[in-house]
């Protein structure tokens, strides 16, 4: 992998950090800025507004911008962003700053991982995501946490400055090494690119990704109440129940990324069962220690595993059109992660048991292997289907998983 995919990889962690943090952060923020916490939290929803609206705008708007330019803006933007925000005292501003952060993440995604595939070659798009979401993995594991230990340190505001100090070496390295391109006037038109993004194939690309992540953040989202009420650990367990899952997301990211490029259609296919094994699994033996974070890890594996073969699928089913069909992963991905949470939400509402986010988590993943399944029996998946990519690994991205 060249240099530059791993630099794209840190920027990403520091957006990373940045988009979970705040679930550290909360009660210290409300105590300054005089909020409540639900005002606090709105933050988050903020965020994923942001980037679900954001992420195919913006990629719309950059279209025609050299990617080694929008990407540095996008990053000077976000960096600015966590500036103004440490420095604020108004909650108003804050909120403004954390929707703007989000427009410039969404729009870095989706030119990223634009930019990483078409550096790491026609064959190695799933390596190349895999570098860019290991960004992602590695936030849960190290930079929130890092994020809350700032904060009992020195303040809230400090896990901002974190965020920017981060970023600042990125923008260097970005300028010093992504290669840069002349504005391309054959570039295809924002028309070209969403007309490509019609396909029926990549469309079920896309809800496959959005439910298999919505059941991924329902879970982590409810991870807490699980390991304390049903599993029985201390609240001291908590930290380490949650750095457990981003690790085996860091490994599943990595190897998702090598299988997307090789062998996709066994990946999906044997990955969405065992996912879907597990977060049942899961469910029933949540009252078993040991077992429970055996599933934490596995669970981390899958989900991210199965995850990141979707998105280098939607870059190689929509290969003439990667950057929009980088911001719509992008979107969807974010769908999942708000749907996700406000699901499992509903189910503790209604007074199903802490074990509940489990099987909600279990429910999306069926659903997704019932939609792969539709869209293969109607011949979605077929070769003729919609668009089909022009540059493809072994195997169908949904063919297998049903």
């Amino acid at each position: 992998m060249p240099f530059a995919i791993y630099v794209l990889g840190l920027a990403v962690f520091a957006q990373g950090t940045s988009e979970f943090m705040l679930s550290g952060l909360v009660e210290a923020m409300a105590a300054d800025l005089g909020v409540s916490i639900p005002a606090v939290g709105s933050l988050t929803s903020a965020f994923a507004v942001g980037m679900i609206v954001g992420a195919p705008l913006v990629a719309m708007l950059s279209l025609r911008w050299p990617r080694r330019r929008a990407l540095l803006a996008f990053l000077v933007t976000f960096l600015l962003a966590h500036v103004v925000g440490a420095l604020t005292g108004s909650f108003e501003v804050l909120f403004v700053t954390r929707v703007i952060a989000a427009l410039a993440n969404a729009g870095f995604l989706a030119v990223g991982l634009a930019t990483a595939a078409a550096m790491a070659g026609p064959q190695a798009k799933g390596r190349a995501t895999s570098v860019l979401l290991s960004g992602v993995t590695l936030a849960c594991v190290a930079g929130v946490p890092l994020g809350a230990v700032l904060s009992e340190m020195w303040g809230w505001r400090s896990a901002f400055w974190a965020v920017a100090i981060i970023s600042a070496p990125a923008v260097v390295a970005v300028l010093w090494s992504v290669p840069a391109t002349p504005v391309d006037l054959n570039a295809p038109s924002a028309r070209h690119e969403l007309r490509v993004l019609r396909s029926p194939r990549l469309i079920t690309v896309l809800a496959l990704g959005a439910l298999v992540n919505g059941a991924t953040f329902c879970s982590f989202t409810y991870l807490s109440p699980v390991i304390t009420n049903v599993t029985g650990l201390g609240t001291n367990w908590v930290p380490a129940a949650l750095a457990l899952f981003g690790i085996g997301s860091f490994v599943g990211v990595n190897i998702g990324g090598r299988l997307a490029d090789t062998r996709p259609g066994e990946a999906l296919a044997v990955g969405g069962a065992a996912l879907l094994t597990g977060w049942l699994l899961f469910a029933l033996t949540a009252g078993n220690p040991v077992l429970a974070l055996i599933f934490v890890f596995l669970q981390g594996v899958l989900s991210f595993g199965v995850g990141s073969t979707l998105i280098a699928q939607s870059l190689y089913t929509a290969s003439s059109a990667p950057t929009m069909a980088g911001g719509f992963a992008t979107g969807a991905l974010n769908v999942g992660a708000a749907a996700g949470p406000a699901l499992g939400g509903l189910a503790l509402a209604a007074d199903h048991g802490y074990r509940s986010p489990l099987v909600v988590s279990a429910l999306l993943v069926l659903a997704a292997l019932l939609l792969a399944g539709v869209a293969r029996a109607t011949g979605v998946t077929g070769r003729n289907a919609g668009a089909a990519p022009e540059e493809s690994p072994a195997g169908s991205p949904v063919q297998a998983a049903s």
